[in-house]
């Protein structure tokens, strides 16, 4: 039987060579994302190297009903090898989805909807993107949003590692599927390209040395996306790796951030997540 994977916002960068190298090793691919001609171009490029197998599913992830839509659909056609959840966006200005902070909807309640969703269906593992943002992030999580002041980065980095605690906090509540993280380090994509540049993405106090952390950052996100995806390829592909493992961008295993492994910030996190993203849309007018 044809293995299968899901990849989201997998029409470009980091999820497109991952779906790639995933059809390469004979994967029927899925590549999730919003526009078709992208989608189009991306099943051409996989069915070119990996054969006639890569289709593409068009979603909305900032939306979440869209998420039920597409788990759903997925879910219906039967089993899933491997689902990884590659979306990510940072906002340059405090923007709000249907009520919810976008970083945190779109980083961490989209791709935790999709997983719970399609977890009974899932025959191989999950591996979840995450990113090293998450050193800068508050850890305050008696809300969905922090207090203070907005600046992108840090809250990007909060909405990561609310998805890195639930990763890890899945794999400890259940032992049915191999959940995963991975760090892809450097890279150059459509969400880095120009969303660094401006010092309003940090905080005051990281301001003050701009020029340093303008090359931080420019280090950062200069790397082919080729590279990137390889933490991804190997979470996704080497069943040696057990349940809770965090991969780095040299794809060995690190020990994921402090935080992250807090009860009480994976408490908090499942708190959060069952109440804004609920499997079923909850009806207008109904409090949960």
């Amino acid at each position: 039987m044809t293995p299968t994977a899901v990849i989201t916002a997998g029409t470009g960068g980091i999820g497109l060579h991952t779906a790639l190298a995933l059809a390469e090793t004979g994967y029927a691919v899925t590549v999730v994302g919003r526009n078709p001609e992208r989608g189009a171009n991306a099943v051409h490029a996989i069915n070119t190297r990996g054969g006639e197998t890569a289709r593409f599913l068009q979603a909305d992830l900032s939306s979440l009903d869209e998420v039920r839509t597409l788990g759903a659909r997925i879910a219906a056609e039967g089993e899933l090898t491997v689902l990884v959840n590659n979306v990510g966006a940072m906002f340059a200005d405090h923007t709000h989805i249907n009520g919810v902070e976008g970083s945190f909807l779109v980083n961490h309640l989209s791709p935790y909807l999709l997983t719970e969703t399609l977890l009974p269906v899932i025959t191989g593992r999950v591996v979840n993107v995450t990113s090293k943002a998450v050193v800068v992030a508050k850890t305050n999580f008696h809300e969905v949003e922090p207090p203070g002041d907005y600046y992108s980065f840090h809250w990007y980095g909060r909405a990561k590692l609310a998805n890195l605690a639930y990763t890890l906090d899945l794999a400890h509540r259940q032992t049915t599927v191999p959940v995963l993280a991975a760090d892809p380090g450097a890279a150059a994509t459509d969400m880095t390209n120009g969303t660094l540049t401006d010092p309003k993405v940090v905080s005051p106090a990281l301001r003050l040395a701009w020029p340093f952390v303008r090359r931080t950052f420019e280090r950062s996100t200069s790397g082919p996306a080729s590279l990137a995806a390889r933490s991804s390829i190997r979470a996704a592909t080497d069943a040696t790796l057990t349940t809770g493992t965090v991969l780095g961008p040299d794809t060995t295993p690190v020990t994921p951030h402090h935080a992250a492994r807090d009860p009480r910030v994976q408490q908090a996190v499942r708190r959060h997540s069952e109440r804004h993203a609920p499997l079923h849309r909850i009806p207008d007018g109904v409090s949960n």
